[in-house]
């Protein structure tokens, strides 16, 4: 077994425009003095990490690591949210996601998708020149607006929509396994990979691809009121990215799962900060032990309520206290005799 890495902290609920959340520096040492070991980047801010230059230069990689290490930080992953919704846009949603992309490829659908695909390589490419091995992503929507379907279900769009998103990812997926990182995708709600079913069949569309992998987010299935510790148990050889998110279900005579156009603070369910939810953190981490998940444990803060430095410092001592020193040893050792056949 192995100890699980951590605290980490993903960046980019944290990102603004004043010091220190303002630079990489800034960040680092926010993030240091917070108890994290590691930081997830997102790739949409340039001038906190420049994802085009990281691709093409091991020399700025080199120092963009280098400062990391001067506050005692890694960089667990680096992240392509925005970019990687992107690459599959239904077009019910093209209005809602045209901001994602740069001012020259908005309104045309084709420009956007290549610019997504080119950022996605060059994500690959820079994780590779970092170090890493694993990189997070979502997978994008084609099928999201007929996932309660009506008129009744029809299995043709479902084909024809998955077939398209295996054919847009299958050559990123190719070069992440050229620069020898992992994709792992965000399972969620709004993306057509949202849980275990729809990851199983874009995994048989794309030949079982090794570096088609899962970043496992708990809260993502509470509110989908799936088992989220069953989940590690179907697919831990897939899971090589962890968001540790807290999230609560509330039962209601008014609204369900789908929120009722709520605002986060009034939906049965919500995501809430590390500790505040309802979420078995210590049955995940116990299983992910078991499993010997490689990977680093991450808080991706995001609460109704809470304020998000106070979430930010709570989540760093939570994480820390819930990874599992592994033993090199058996607890029973003391009593083991000699065998002698």
């Amino acid at each position: 077994m192995k100890t699980i890495k951590g605290p980490g902290i993903f960046l980019t609920q944290f990102i603004g425009n004043q010091a220190p959340f303002n630079s990489l520096d800034g960040l680092a040492g926010w993030a240091a003095g917070k108890g994290y070991k590691a930081v997830q980047i997102p790739c949409h801010h340039p001038q906190i990490f420049d994802l085009e230059k990281a691709a093409k230069s091991q020399t700025y990689c080199d120092a963009v690591a280098g400062k990391l290490a001067e506050y005692g930080l890694a960089i667990s992953e680096l992240s392509t949210h925005l970019e990687g919704q992107l690459i599959a846009v239904n077009p019910a949603y093209n209005e809602a996601f045209d901001h994602f992309a740069p001012p020259a490829v908005r309104g045309n659908d084709t420009a956007r998708q290549a610019w997504a695909t080119e950022k996605l390589k060059q994500a690959a490419a820079a994780s590779a020149k970092l170090g890493l091995t694993a990189h997070a992503t979502f997978s994008g929507s084609l099928a999201w607006p007929f996932v309660y379907p009506w008129p009744p279900h029809n299995e043709q769009r479902f084909r024809e929509a998955f077939g398209e998103l295996a054919n847009r990812w299958r050559p990123i997926l190719d070069c992440f396994d050229e620069h020898g990182v992992d994709l792992c995708f965000e399972l969620h709600p709004g993306e057509d990979l949202h849980d275990g079913v729809t990851f199983e069949r874009f995994l048989a569309l794309v030949d079982n691809h090794p570096r088609c992998n899962i970043l496992y987010d708990p809260s993502h299935m509470l509110l989908q009121q799936m088992d989220y510790l069953a989940f590690i148990d179907i697919y831990h050889a897939r899971i090589k990215a962890f968001h540790v998110k807290d999230a609560e279900y509330r039962p209601s005579g008014r609204s369900g799962v789908y929120g009722g156009y709520q605002p986060w603070l009034n939906r049965a369910g919500r995501f809430r900060s590390l500790g505040d939810g309802q979420i078995d953190f210590k049955g995940i981490f116990s299983k992910l032990t078991e499993y010997d998940f490689e990977g680093w444990a991450v808080l991706e803060w995001e609460c109704c309520m809470k304020d998000g430095e106070t979430g930010a410092s709570e989540g760093s001592e939570f994480i820390r206290r819930h990874i599992i020193p592994v033993s090199a040893r058996a607890f029973d050792d003391f009593a083991a005799g000699e065998t002698n056949d």
